[in-house]
């Protein structure tokens, strides 16, 4: 049972980061790219890095510490990064497409 949950937080993993990566190659100018590999991509890492503390805490039996501190940390700096980006971008006046301009 354990095999297919970890099988299971493996693939969505894959799938969210498979995801991210398509949204940061199509999509088509810096803040729509900003937006889509980080929430995809910190999701699909993050279930890969549960996956290895569910696999490895129960192989060992120990806690895992090691996975589970990386996902705290990829979860607290992926925003802040990516809005530290978005801000950086905004103040260069980096060229948008119309879709993603607030003109209302």
């Amino acid at each position: 049972m354990l095999d297919y949950i970890l099988a299971a937080l493996v693939l969505i993993g894959a799938v969210f980061t498979l995801v991210g990566s398509i949204g940061l190659l199509k999509l088509p100018d810096f803040f729509m790219r900003l937006h889509g590999p980080t929430k995809a991509t910190t999701l699909g890492v993050g279930a890969i890095l549960v996956a290895s503390a569910l696999y490895f805490s129960l192989a060992t039996e120990q806690i895992s510490t090691h996975e589970i501190l990386v996902t705290l940390f990829l979860f607290i700096t992926a925003p802040v990064s990516a809005h530290l980006m978005a801000k950086a971008a905004l103040h260069l006046k980096i060229k948008q497409v119309e879709r993603t301009q607030n003109k209302r």
